[in-house]
């Protein structure tokens, strides 16, 4: 169980970031995400998964798209109110020490991205980050992430702040100029399907953090499964960091 201490905040179009406080709970790895019972009742009855977006010091904060009734209900609640909330679970990236790291997130699949940068860059590590949106008004945090990485680079589908374009764009010119020792994604499934793709030439790990729905977020319901070419593996508990080069992409973009 957990405890909201603040109101919800509105951090770009249909977006909020709420900050949590468990009664008792591990200090997560980046990449874990946490499982919230949006209702007391049965509708919505299953719980809703999200990216743990910071931490410190027993706080957990996380950002919530509103997209349907259960985080509809989450941007109503109030500071105070209890949350029938599950976590850390899954497993986080892999950190490394020092070196240099690329970070390429589409979306509200920024949100995992966040704490793994500024861990990375507590370590010493030199950090890309290429942040995605469709357009200005889904931006969210911008200065936080450009305070805390060692570089920032924006782009917008629209063209109506940074670039114009994909970030997978920026991905691609920044692998052709530099070399990089690890290569974190998370996003859009397509996006995430092509910066993996791009960066196929590189000989650093790539490491993506799956946006499959989350049943149970314990492994029991096996809803998020993806293919690897050793077996299936349930992103849940397998992931939801995964190896990019090790998942069978058309069996997650059903063979687009």
């Amino acid at each position: 169980m957990a405890r909201l201490i603040d109101n919800p905040l509105t951090v770009a179009k249909d977006h909020i970031l709420l900050r949590l406080r468990f009664d008792d709970a591990p200090a997560p790895s980046p990449g874990q995400f946490i499982n919230i019972r949006t209702a007391a009742f049965t509708d919505p009855l299953v719980r809703r998964p999200f990216s743990i977006f910071d931490y410190w010091e027993g706080t957990f904060e996380i950002v919530v798209r509103l997209i349907g009734r259960g985080t509809r209900l989450l941007g109503e609640m109030r500071a105070g109110a209890e949350v029938d909330a599950l976590g850390p679970l899954g497993n986080g990236f892999t950190l490394i020490e020092g070196g240099r790291a690329l970070l390429v997130g589409g979306g509200v699949g920024n949100a995992p991205l966040f704490y793994l940068a500024r861990e990375l860059e507590r370590r010493g590590t030199v950090t890309d980050y290429v942040y995605g949106a469709r357009s200005t008004d889904l931006i969210y945090q911008r200065e936080r992430f450009a305070s805390t990485v060692s570089r920032f680079h924006l782009s917008t589908d629209d063209g109506s702040e940074g670039r114009r374009g994909y970030c997978t764009e920026i991905g691609r010119e920044l692998l052709k100029r530099g070399v990089y020792d690890r290569i974190y994604v998370c996003g859009p499934t397509p996006m995430m399907e092509g910066m993996v793709r791009i960066a196929s030439e590189s000989p650093a790990p790539v490491e993506v953090s799956m946006e499959n729905y989350f049943g149970c977020g314990i492994g029991l319901c096996s809803g998020c499964t993806v293919e690897t070419p050793s077996g299936l593996r349930r992103a849940c508990v397998d992931g939801p960091v995964m190896d990019g080069r090790e998942i069978l992409w058309d069996s997650v973009s059903g063979g687009r």
